[in-house]
Protein backbone atom coordinates (compact mmCIF):
# COMPACT_ATOMS: atom_id res chain seq x y z
CA UNK A 1 0.00 0.00 0.00
CA UNK A 2 1.73 3.88 -0.99
CA UNK A 3 0.46 5.78 1.54
CA UNK A 4 -1.10 9.32 1.22
CA UNK A 5 0.86 12.19 2.91
CA UNK A 6 -0.54 13.50 6.27
CA UNK A 7 -3.10 15.91 5.11
CA UNK A 8 -5.59 13.00 2.81
CA UNK A 9 -7.89 14.54 1.14
CA UNK A 10 -11.19 13.18 0.21
CA UNK A 11 -13.85 14.08 -2.10
CA UNK A 12 -17.71 14.82 -1.05
CA UNK A 13 -19.22 11.55 -0.47
CA UNK A 14 -21.44 10.17 -3.20
CA UNK A 15 -24.81 8.29 -1.93
CA UNK A 16 -24.33 4.71 -1.03
CA UNK A 17 -25.96 2.73 -4.05
CA UNK A 18 -28.21 -0.01 -3.10
CA UNK A 19 -25.61 -2.41 -3.40
CA UNK A 20 -27.91 -5.71 -4.19
CA UNK A 21 -30.25 -3.69 -7.22
CA UNK A 22 -26.60 -2.30 -8.70
CA UNK A 23 -25.21 -5.73 -8.84
CA UNK A 24 -28.22 -7.31 -10.41
CA UNK A 25 -27.91 -4.87 -13.18
CA UNK A 26 -24.79 -5.01 -13.40
CA UNK A 27 -24.66 -8.74 -13.82
CA UNK A 28 -27.16 -8.21 -16.56
CA UNK A 29 -24.77 -5.18 -18.23
CA UNK A 30 -21.08 -6.58 -17.84
CA UNK A 31 -19.56 -7.71 -21.21
CA UNK A 32 -16.73 -9.56 -19.59
CA UNK A 33 -17.77 -12.82 -18.94
CA UNK A 34 -15.61 -12.78 -15.75
CA UNK A 35 -17.32 -10.04 -14.49
CA UNK A 36 -20.59 -11.31 -14.85
CA UNK A 37 -19.94 -14.09 -13.11
CA UNK A 38 -18.21 -11.67 -10.25
CA UNK A 39 -21.93 -9.59 -10.31
CA UNK A 40 -23.98 -12.69 -10.60
CA UNK A 41 -22.67 -14.52 -7.12
CA UNK A 42 -24.04 -11.57 -5.64
CA UNK A 43 -23.60 -9.07 -2.42
CA UNK A 44 -25.00 -9.35 0.75
CA UNK A 45 -28.11 -7.87 2.05
CA UNK A 46 -28.16 -4.02 3.71
CA UNK A 47 -29.19 -5.85 6.45
CA UNK A 48 -26.98 -8.21 7.21
CA UNK A 49 -25.84 -8.28 10.68
CA UNK A 50 -21.54 -8.67 11.06
CA UNK A 51 -21.87 -11.76 12.25
CA UNK A 52 -23.05 -12.96 9.02
CA UNK A 53 -21.35 -11.15 6.30
CA UNK A 54 -18.12 -12.74 4.03
CA UNK A 55 -15.24 -10.14 4.38
CA UNK A 56 -12.06 -10.38 2.41
CA UNK A 57 -9.22 -7.57 2.71
CA UNK A 58 -7.72 -6.96 -0.06
CA UNK A 59 -4.48 -4.48 -0.74
CA UNK A 60 -2.56 -3.39 -3.90
CA UNK A 61 0.97 -2.18 -4.31
CA UNK A 62 1.45 0.01 -7.07
CA UNK A 63 3.70 2.11 -8.92
CA UNK A 64 2.31 5.70 -7.54
CA UNK A 65 -0.75 7.34 -6.59
CA UNK A 66 -2.70 8.40 -9.34
CA UNK A 67 -4.81 5.72 -10.69
CA UNK A 68 -4.59 7.22 -14.33
CA UNK A 69 -0.89 7.36 -14.32
CA UNK A 70 0.13 4.09 -12.72
CA UNK A 71 -0.11 0.67 -12.48
CA UNK A 72 -0.62 -2.43 -10.08
CA UNK A 73 2.42 -4.36 -9.04
CA UNK A 74 1.25 -6.66 -6.14
CA UNK A 75 -2.15 -7.70 -4.81
CA UNK A 76 -2.76 -9.42 -1.46
CA UNK A 77 -6.19 -10.96 -0.05
CA UNK A 78 -7.32 -12.17 3.08
CA UNK A 79 -10.57 -13.84 3.67
CA UNK A 80 -12.26 -13.78 7.16
CA UNK A 81 -15.49 -12.66 8.83
CA UNK A 82 -15.26 -11.03 12.49
CA UNK A 83 -14.54 -14.11 14.47
CA UNK A 84 -11.63 -15.62 12.04
CA UNK A 85 -9.21 -15.04 9.59
CA UNK A 86 -8.87 -17.63 7.07
CA UNK A 87 -5.00 -17.45 6.53
CA UNK A 88 -4.89 -21.01 4.52
CA UNK A 89 -7.08 -19.36 1.24
CA UNK A 90 -4.77 -15.82 1.36
CA UNK A 91 -3.36 -14.94 -2.04
CA UNK A 92 -0.76 -13.19 -2.87
CA UNK A 93 0.26 -12.12 -6.79
CA UNK A 94 3.04 -9.88 -7.81
CA UNK A 95 1.94 -8.79 -11.82
CA UNK A 96 3.53 -6.87 -14.41
CA UNK A 97 2.04 -2.95 -14.48
CA UNK A 98 1.92 -1.66 -17.71
CA UNK A 99 3.07 1.51 -16.63
CA UNK A 100 6.95 1.72 -15.74
CA UNK A 101 7.59 1.06 -11.93
CA UNK A 102 9.80 4.42 -10.57
CA UNK A 103 12.39 4.67 -8.17
CA UNK A 104 10.18 5.80 -5.39
CA UNK A 105 7.64 3.02 -5.69
CA UNK A 106 10.81 0.94 -5.48
CA UNK A 107 12.43 2.08 -2.31
CA UNK A 108 8.56 2.05 -1.13
CA UNK A 109 7.44 -1.48 -1.53
CA UNK A 110 10.79 -3.58 -2.54
CA UNK A 111 9.05 -5.10 -6.19
CA UNK A 112 11.99 -4.29 -9.00
CA UNK A 113 11.86 -4.56 -12.60
CA UNK A 114 13.11 -7.92 -12.36
CA UNK A 115 10.57 -8.75 -10.02
CA UNK A 116 8.13 -7.85 -12.71
CA UNK A 117 9.77 -8.78 -16.07
CA UNK A 118 8.00 -12.76 -15.96
CA UNK A 119 5.38 -11.76 -13.97
CA UNK A 120 1.53 -12.02 -15.35
CA UNK A 121 -0.30 -9.19 -16.33
CA UNK A 122 -3.60 -8.83 -14.35
CA UNK A 123 -5.24 -10.30 -17.06
CA UNK A 124 -3.84 -13.48 -16.32
CA UNK A 125 -4.68 -13.85 -12.68
CA UNK A 126 -8.30 -12.31 -12.76
CA UNK A 127 -9.90 -14.88 -12.88
CA UNK A 128 -8.96 -16.26 -9.80
CA UNK A 129 -8.57 -13.07 -8.22
CA UNK A 130 -12.35 -12.32 -9.05
CA UNK A 131 -13.28 -15.72 -7.46
CA UNK A 132 -11.39 -14.93 -4.74
CA UNK A 133 -13.53 -11.76 -3.98
CA UNK A 134 -17.03 -13.18 -5.33
CA UNK A 135 -19.79 -13.00 -3.06
CA UNK A 136 -17.68 -10.95 0.00
CA UNK A 137 -17.18 -7.52 1.16
CA UNK A 138 -14.04 -6.24 0.02
CA UNK A 139 -12.13 -4.27 3.29
CA UNK A 140 -9.72 -1.97 2.58
CA UNK A 141 -7.29 0.77 4.15
CA UNK A 142 -8.17 3.89 2.25
CA UNK A 143 -10.58 2.82 -0.98
CA UNK A 144 -9.41 5.63 -3.04
CA UNK A 145 -6.83 3.03 -4.07
CA UNK A 146 -8.09 -0.40 -4.35
CA UNK A 147 -11.16 0.75 -5.79
CA UNK A 148 -9.83 3.80 -7.96
CA UNK A 149 -6.97 1.47 -9.37
CA UNK A 150 -8.76 -1.74 -9.62
CA UNK A 151 -11.52 0.18 -11.74
CA UNK A 152 -8.94 1.87 -13.72
CA UNK A 153 -6.98 -0.85 -14.15
CA UNK A 154 -9.76 -2.98 -15.45
CA UNK A 155 -11.09 -0.25 -17.98
CA UNK A 156 -7.74 -0.16 -19.74
CA UNK A 157 -7.81 -3.90 -20.30
CA UNK A 158 -11.42 -4.94 -20.81
CA UNK A 159 -12.93 -1.10 -21.48
CA UNK A 160 -15.60 -1.45 -18.88
CA UNK A 161 -14.72 -0.86 -15.42
CA UNK A 162 -15.71 -2.96 -11.79
CA UNK A 163 -18.37 -1.58 -9.03
CA UNK A 164 -18.23 -2.88 -5.50
CA UNK A 165 -19.14 -2.14 -2.05
CA UNK A 166 -16.02 -1.36 0.23
CA UNK A 167 -15.37 -1.58 3.87
CA UNK A 168 -12.96 1.34 4.58
CA UNK A 169 -10.62 0.92 7.96
CA UNK A 170 -9.36 4.82 7.13
CA UNK A 171 -12.75 6.14 7.14
CA UNK A 172 -14.22 4.66 10.37
CA UNK A 173 -10.86 5.59 11.94
CA UNK A 174 -11.81 9.46 10.50
CA UNK A 175 -15.24 9.09 11.77
CA UNK A 176 -13.80 8.11 15.28
CA UNK A 177 -10.99 11.04 15.61
CA UNK A 178 -11.54 13.48 12.24
CA UNK A 179 -14.55 14.55 12.96
CA UNK A 180 -14.00 16.35 16.44
CA UNK A 181 -13.03 20.11 16.40
CA UNK A 182 -9.36 20.30 17.57
CA UNK A 183 -9.30 22.12 20.63
CA UNK A 184 -7.48 25.80 21.06
CA UNK A 185 -5.01 24.80 23.52
CA UNK A 186 -4.23 22.12 21.26
CA UNK A 187 -4.19 24.05 18.09
CA UNK A 188 -1.75 26.51 20.27
CA UNK A 189 0.72 23.71 21.20
CA UNK A 190 0.62 22.76 17.02
CA UNK A 191 -1.01 19.58 17.90
CA UNK A 192 -1.56 17.48 14.55
CA UNK A 193 -4.84 15.71 13.92
CA UNK A 194 -4.48 12.17 14.94
CA UNK A 195 -2.59 9.70 12.68
CA UNK A 196 -5.51 7.50 10.54
CA UNK A 197 -3.04 5.55 8.97
CA UNK A 198 -2.73 1.51 9.02
CA UNK A 199 0.05 1.65 11.39
CA UNK A 200 -1.00 4.01 13.67
CA UNK A 201 -4.83 2.97 13.98
CA UNK A 202 -4.03 -0.50 14.51
CA UNK A 203 -1.22 0.80 17.90
CA UNK A 204 -4.41 2.45 19.15
CA UNK A 205 -6.47 -1.37 19.27
CA UNK A 206 -2.77 -2.66 20.70
CA UNK A 207 -2.26 -4.84 17.32
CA UNK A 208 1.41 -5.88 16.90
CA UNK A 209 3.41 -3.67 14.49
CA UNK A 210 3.94 -5.43 10.88
CA UNK A 211 6.13 -4.10 8.23
CA UNK A 212 4.57 -2.05 5.92
CA UNK A 213 4.28 -2.21 1.86
CA UNK A 214 3.76 -5.77 1.42
CA UNK A 215 0.53 -6.15 -0.03
CA UNK A 216 -0.34 -9.73 1.91
CA UNK A 217 1.11 -8.50 5.17
CA UNK A 218 -1.48 -5.31 5.09
CA UNK A 219 -4.05 -7.03 3.99
CA UNK A 220 -3.54 -9.18 6.68
CA UNK A 221 -3.28 -5.91 8.97
CA UNK A 222 -6.05 -4.59 7.35
CA UNK A 223 -8.59 -7.76 8.28
CA UNK A 224 -7.18 -7.61 11.65
CA UNK A 225 -8.14 -3.98 11.97
CA UNK A 226 -11.44 -3.71 11.03
CA UNK A 227 -12.07 -7.05 13.72
CA UNK A 228 -10.58 -4.80 16.86
CA UNK A 229 -13.03 -1.99 15.41
CA UNK A 230 -15.82 -3.96 15.52
CA UNK A 231 -15.23 -5.63 18.67
CA UNK A 232 -14.53 -2.04 20.65
CA UNK A 233 -17.66 0.27 18.40
CA UNK A 234 -19.94 -2.17 17.08
CA UNK A 235 -21.55 -5.28 17.49
CA UNK A 236 -22.02 -8.49 16.13
CA UNK A 237 -25.69 -7.32 15.26
CA UNK A 238 -24.95 -4.34 13.50
CA UNK A 239 -26.10 -4.09 10.32
CA UNK A 240 -23.50 -3.69 7.28
CA UNK A 241 -24.92 -0.66 6.10
CA UNK A 242 -23.73 1.03 8.91
CA UNK A 243 -19.85 0.64 7.33
CA UNK A 244 -20.09 0.16 4.17
CA UNK A 245 -19.53 2.33 1.38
Amino acid sequence: MLYLGPEEQTAKEAPIPDWPSCFQQLAATAKDPRLQHFYQAGVVAADTPLSKVPFVAIDFETTGLDPNVHGIVSIGLVPFDIHRIHCRRARHWIVKPRKPLGKESVVIHGITHADVRQAPDLLRILEPLLAALAGRILVVHHRGIERAFFDAALRERLKEGIRFPVVDTMDLEARLHRGKATGLWARMLGRKPISIRLADSRSRYHLPYYQPHHALTDALATAELLQAQIAHHYTPETQIQEIWR
